[in-house]
Parts: C-alpha cells; structure tokens; sequence
C-alpha cells in the first residue's frame, strides 16, 4: 500500500477523486495508527507518521468511498494525570462524515475492567464498537437554494426523524423512521398545509445508544448522545450505513427545501457519549482526554454541567475548531439552514460561570458562513447560574422558558399572572429590549420534546414515568399542568370539552404572540404520551406520532370536541375524544387555521417591540397596544396587580405597525381585539369604545372547529360578548 505525507488539513478523512486524506489531532498520543477495517474482520494498519502542529496525516491513493476505518492511539494511559490513551480501543474518528455500526457493549469497549475501574482493560474493542466510514463528498443538488426564511415569517415545527415518520400510513414499510420518509410526499404535504415553515429536527448527529438502556430493553430515543459531530444518525438511514445516510439526509433537505421548508438540526455540542470516569472509550477520551474534556481539580474525573457525565472543554482550541468545522459543514455540505443549540449555557462555560462573551460567541459573531444562519438556544444547563433565558447575544434567539411557563400558570389559573403574561404576549421585551434584540429573539413554545405533550399537559396534573423504569423519579415534578378535574382516561364529558377548550387556548396563544412560534410534533392532532413527560427512552408507539386512518389503544383523555365526539376511525378511547392512535380532525383544522391567521396578518408578528403609544408617521391615531379590562375600561396598575384577574382585553392596532415593508414601504393591516377569559366562570366582555367601531369574531376557542372566514358573529364598540370559563375570542377590524 502506498503512504504519501498528506496534509494536516481538513481534519478527518478527504476523498478528492483519486485516494483520501487522513488527519486527526491528538497532542497527547506518541503515536496513532490509522486503521483501514476489511469485511472479514481483520484490519491493516498504517502509522501516521506526519505530524504539524499535533495533527497527525498521510494520504492514501486508492482509498475510496465506503472504506471503513478507525485510529488506536499509542500513549499514557494515566488517569491521575487526565490521560487515557491505550491501543487496544479503536477509536472513531472526531471528524468522521459517516459512522458504521454500533457498540454492542462488551467489555472491551471500556478502558478499565467491570467492577475494578482502577485497572486497565487491554482487550480489543475493534470487534465491537462503531467504525468511520470514508464518503464520496459529491451530490447534485440540481437548483437547490435555502429559503431562507425571515424569522417574522417563521413557524417552527419540532419533530423526531422516527417519532414523526414511523407510522405514517401513507409511506411504505422500508421508508418509515427515516430521512427519506422526511421527503415523502405524504410528510411534506401535512407541514406546508399546517404552514410549517422549518422543521427543527431533534438530534441527528451520530449517537450512542447508552449501556443502561440497552440493559434495560429501553434505548436513547431522543438522541442527546452525540459521538459523530459530522456524521448523519445512522439507524435513520433506510439505503445502508457505508455513507448513504449521507446521501439519503441531503436528498431530504434538498426535497424540503424545495417545498420552501428550511432544515434545523438540535446539536448537541456540550458533552459526549463517552459520559464520565465509568464511561466507554469510543474517540475522544482515547485521543485526547485532557484536550477535550472539562477534568477536575483531580483528573482522574470530569466536571458535568449538563447531567450527562462530562463537559467539553469550551476554552480548549480544539474543541472549539471541532465545532466550527461542524457547524459549516453542515451548512455548505449538507445545506441546513440553522442550529437549536442544546444545552448552550454549557456553551459559555470557560471556567466555570456562564460567559456571555466566552470565546465560543465571539467565533461565531465573526463567522461568514454559522452567523448567516438561523442561530436557536436553549438557554439554560444544569450547572450553578445555568439558567440564562434574555442573556445570550444579539445574534442569537432563545427558546422563551419563561414565556412557557407564564402561558401554562395563566390558563390554569394561577393568580397575579396576567403583568408578566402580558410581557410574554407581546415579545417579553424585559428580556431582549434592552441588549438590542427584537420580538423575534423569543422562540415562544408551550410544549416541546421534552416534558407533556399538549394533550397530556390538560390531562394529567402529575407526571406518569414508570415505563421509564426509574420509579417515576425521573422527568420534571413541576409541569404546571392541570387535568381539568381527572387525571388521565376518564368518560365526563365536560372534562373532555374543556381539555380540548385549552388545547386550543394554548395553540391560539402561541400564534397570536410575538415571537416566532414553535410546535411540537403531534399536538396538532392531541398526540399522547399517557402521562409520561421524559419519553428519552421509549423509541416506540408510546412516542411515536399516531397519524390518521391508525388505530391505538387510547386512553380517552382529552383531545375530544365539545361534544366528546370521536373522529369516527375505529379509536378506542374510553371518553369518545380520540385514541392514542387516532387524530382530532378538528384539532388539526383549528392549528391550520391559526396558522393561517398569523401568517396573514402582520400585526401578529411585527419586527419592534410595540410603544405603548401612537406612533408619528403611521397610519392611526390610537396606540399601537391597548390594555382593557373586561368591562371595555383601560387597565390600571390595580387590575394589573389584582390576584384574582385572569381576565382581560387587549387591542392590536394595524394602522399603527411602525416597521417598514422589504421595499421601505408603510405596513397596513386589520385591527384585532384580543379577548382573554382564563377563569373558571364566564364572564361578559364589553368592546371598547373609540377602537372601531364594528368587529367580526374570527376566532372562538369555545367552538370546537375553526371559523369560516366570513361567518363569524358582527359586533359593535360597547356591545357585550359573553365567554365561557377558560376561553379565547379573536375579533377583527378591517383597515
């Protein structure tokens, strides 16, 4: 076999037509070979014997696309030091593109033997872990452009690449749980007719599958276990796992984009599989331990701000070149259109407060190709001062913790709620005005992966983990939840209206806020989890998403019509609301429509925080906001302050939209009056006077299905409107 020097850059392995070009970093290895891996097992190695700046090289004629391969570092094999090199771990490549296989969990995959982590392990791990896989860079992306949609015109939709696909009726069996099943027809023509604008996917980065569920018969469903920053999951590859997860995941963005749905990708750049002391040596712990992991003031272990063993080391240059290089790849390589960066307080840990100008930001600032893109954070960890919703830079924009939180105590009747939802409503300006950040810097959500689904969040008052096999312990205890007086499955009709009444309270309020709103897969149709808020672990129909025309065995628990009707598909819901495997077809044609209202009307989704005041230049006399007590009367700081208030009035002027159009032109739209009733009675609305004098009721949340454009009720200023307990009515003003 020819060896030819190579060179140190691009890390990882470079297919150029006629051979590849092979490159890894390791500063504390003496040496590292690379390890071409054949079918029937056996393996030949080549020395890497070039070095430049701790990056090991050689170039390889006649390597091609599809070759297997990993690196064993020779070195210290010190953990009191940091150092856990040993030869006898095939190790993947950080910058591998594609990854083959999976970790069977045998012994020999970790450093020390079961039940003595202070020795050493030297069995060979190579039959039994995951390999890198070389991959030919080439694809037609034909006419390919990203949408690049503006975030004002922006509706997220979050979904699991299993989870949303597994049982579509519509896709065949080998398709289901895929990237191609993301570019079906069928899956494309639900989100562009729900309005969706970008899919946000939960992870697809290569990941591990943990040792503890795999024990447990369970699995690591959502995915938050990255070992592959560069490689595309290879379970959701439906052509094979020799680099056609690669080609599979870019005809898939290119087929959403082609639909005007842009692509981001949840990452999880804090931590890695590898988890703690106890953990497996799979890549980076075996390169390089002390270069990219976070160690203690002993180093034998790591510190963890993330709950999952261990921490990157974010001040480590090159862990923040890896992640660099990751980033663009995904955007010029596989053409996604942004990042929901897990965990990010994690991101800015230098040390070991939350730094907002930590050298990870500053990179990003100034990156041509990762600042263009759509820049999401969760912003919080589990480390001390992790909790940092309003405090990440201007580039970027966050998911609005707080905007959840204040959306769930309103419509479950917390008292003095109404001040800070007020806030949310309209952008959560205390938390983004005053760096410079706009509305759109909030991504408002009720619900997400991570905690009830919409249905289960008026179904159940406590969480209901045991399949998790973990007593229960696990997930949230605090969901702000509220059953609606049973908790789980029941028969009473009224319950059953009056969940399927807050579900629509909850999806209304998440479109007519200002920010850019986000959905979670399913609640569209009242998806159940049965009470289980942390499904991490159930890769099954349990959190699969149930489409029409399947059947389950549901639990009746809400999701129903006033009425508790059943959608008439065989569900076999105890209460008449649809069954775990069937849809509420007027759930779905309710989200639609607020969709569409939002995306008509501008007034919902303006650039600048409101003023609080007429605006000079635009078209309206009135303030661009109003705040009106259900009686018609101005708020006072008493009725904001008031425990009992969970009621109120609020006007949205569209003559009064101070941002320009794309050509510098004035903004016109209706007029809304927002009515609010989140308390237990009903109670009578007056329409103020002075804001218009006639309106038509466009939106009624205490109606099952969604108003036709046109029918709804005409009133006039002073008229009263009644709304029932726990409602929401929408009128419109025409310009």
């Amino acid at each position: 076999m020819q060896v030819w020097p190579g060179q140190p850059y691009p890390l990882g392995a470079t297919y150029d037509g006629a051979g590849t070009n092979f490159a890894v970093f390791s500063e504390a290895a003496e040496r590292i070979e690379l390890c071409l891996l054949h079918d029937d097992g056996s393996e030949t190695a080549v020395e890497l014997r070039e070095s430049d700046a701790f990056v090991r090289h050689a170039y390889l004629p006649g390597v091609m696309p599809g070759q297997r391969y990993g690196f064993r570092a020779h070195g210290p094999y010190e953990p009191r030091h940091g150092h856990r090199c040993n030869s006898a771990k095939l190790l993947l490549d950080p910058y591998a593109k594609a990854v083959s296989g999976a970790v069977d969990w045998n012994e020999s995959v970790y450093g020390y033997h079961f039940g003595e982590p202070d020795t050493r392990n030297d069995l060979d791990s190579a039959p039994h872990t995951m390999a890198s896989v070389v991959i030919n860079p080439y694809f037609d992306w034909g006419d390919d452009r990203p949408p690049r949609t503006e975030y004002h015109h922006t509706v997220l939709y979050e979904a699991h690449v299993k989870g949303l696909t597994m049982l579509h009726p519509a896709l065949p069996e080998e398709l289901r749980g895929t990237y191609a099943a993301l570019a079906h027809p069928a899956v494309i023509e639900h989100l562009t007719e729900l309005g969706v604008t970008a899919l946000e996917l939960m992870p697809v980065h290569q990941f591990v599958n943990d040792h503890r569920l795999v024990d447990a018969g369970l699995a690591n469903y959502w995915g938050y276990n990255t070992i592959g920053f560069f490689a595309p999951h290879n379970a959701y590859a439906s052509w094979g796992d020799r680099g056609q997860q690669v080609l599979e995941f870019k005809s898939a963005v290119r087929a959403l984009h082609e639909a005007g749905i842009e692509v981001i990708l949840d990452v999880v750049y804090n931590h890695t599989a590898e988890g703690n002391h106890l953990g497996p040596t799979l890549s980076f712990r075996g390169l390089d331990n002390a270069s990219y992991y976070r160690l203690t003031d002993d180093p034998r272990y790591y510190m963890d701000t993330t709950g999952t063993g261990n921490s990157l080391l974010m001040r480590s240059p090159h862990v923040l070149q890896l992640i660099m290089d990751s980033l663009r790849y995904w955007v010029t390589e596989m053409r996604v259109d942004g990042f929901r960066f897990d965990l990010a307080a994690t991101l800015a840990r230098q040390f070991h407060e939350v730094d907002r100008l930590s050298s990870f930001f500053d990179l990003v600032q100034q990156d041509p190709v990762v600042s263009q893109v759509k820049l999401i954070a969760e912003p919080w960890d589990v480390g001390e001062g992790g909790y940092q919703v309003g405090n990440f830079p201007p580039l970027w924009t966050e998911w609005n913790g707080k905007y959840r939180d204040t959306v769930r105590d309103l419509w479950r009747g917390e008292p003095r709620t109404l001040a800070e939802f007020a806030s949310r409503l309209t952008g959560s300006s205390d938390l983004y005005q005053s760096d410079g950040r706009r509305p759109l810097a909030s991504v408002n959500f009720v619900t997400c992966h991570d905690g009830f689904t919409l249905r289960d969040l008026v179904s159940y008052d406590a969480k209901h983990n045991e399949a998790n096999g973990e007593d229960n312990r696990d997930g949230e205890s605090h969901n702000r939840s509220w059953n609606c007086g049973a908790e789980g499955p029941t028969g009473d009709p009224d319950v059953l209206a009056l969940r399927a009444r807050q579900q629509r309270n909850f999806l209304a309020t998440l479109m007519l806020s200002q920010g850019v709103p986000m959905l979670s897969h399913g609640d569209e149709f009242g998806r159940t989890q049965h009470g289980n808020n942390n499904a991490y672990c159930q890769d099954g129909e349990l959190s699969w998403v149930h489409w029409p025309g399947l059947v389950g065995q549901g639990d009746g628990g809400g999701g129903g019509d006033a009425e508790g009707r059943a959608d008439g598909d065989g569900g076999t819901g105890d209460g008449g609301g649809p069954a775990a495997g069937t849809t509420d077809p007027d759930l779905l044609a309710f989200t639609r429509a607020m969709v569409r209202l939002r995306r008509d009307h501008p007034v919902f989704r303006r650039r600048r925080f409101f003023h609080g005041r007429p605006v000079e230049g635009t078209h309206d006399d009135l303030s661009d906001i109003a705040w009106f007590t259900p009686e018609g009367e101005e708020m006072t700081q008493r009725d904001w302050q008031a425990a009992h208030a969970r009621s109120l009035t609020v006007f949205l002027n569209g003559g009064a939209i101070s941002e320009p159009g794309p050509r510098g032109e004035p903004v016109r739209d209706d007029s809304f009056l927002l009515l609010f009733n989140a308390g237990d009675t009903a109670i009578d609305f007056t329409v103020p006077v002075n804001h218009g004098r006639q309106w038509e009721v466009v939106v009624d949340t205490a109606v099952p299905r969604a108003l036709d454009p046109g029918t709804g009720r005409k009133v006039r200023a002073g008229d009263k409107l009644s709304l029932v307990d726990r409602s929401l009515t929408v009128l419109r003003r025409p310009a």
